[in-house]
């Protein structure tokens, strides 16, 4: 698969500076800067971000293909019926209105490190046949390791 335009959530920010994510993070950071990929980045994650700490913040800030896209009504139904049905609870909003977000504007992928709402097999399959019902097309979600190929040799 291509990738062109891919929808980077909050947490993966965050991982660049976690001791746990930041070895894969990194990489991944480095690949879409020197591959000229567009990150999509929703008023959703905006919000996340500006709460984030300092360095999250510059990090954000210092990349320049950002493509920014304002929280649409489609957007806000579509996330509300993620929880209407029960994939996700109430207090999973934003989490929601990422998905539906890269759902509706038809990014490449979903890259985040949140394994509890985003990146969570059942869940994604609750995204999907929600997606599919309402016209929309399926979301890829995976973590920023899944996304490309790291190794120097073509095995």
């Amino acid at each position: 698969m291509i990738i062109k335009k891919i929808y980077v959530d909050t947490s993966v920010f965050g991982g660049y500076f976690d001791e746990e994510f930041s070895a894969d993070t990194i990489p991944f950071f480095e690949k879409i800067i020197s591959n000229d990929i567009a990150i999509v980045a929703s008023e959703t994650l905006e919000t996340e971000i500006y709460k984030a700490p300092p360095f999250v913040i510059d990090f954000f800030e210092s990349l320049d293909n950002i493509s920014r896209i304002k929280l649409t009504d489609a957007v806000k139904k579509l996330a509300e019926k993620y929880i209407e049905e029960k994939v996700v609870g109430k207090t999973s909003l934003a989490d929601c209105r990422h998905i539906a977000t890269a759902t509706i504007h038809n990014v490449d992928v979903l890259v985040s490190w949140n394994f509890k709402h985003i990146v969570n097999l059942e869940r994604i399959k609750g995204y999907n046949s929600i997606n599919l019902r309402e016209g929309y097309k399926m979301i890829e979600i995976r973590t920023p390791k899944e996304i490309f190929n790291y190794e120097n040799n073509n095995e």
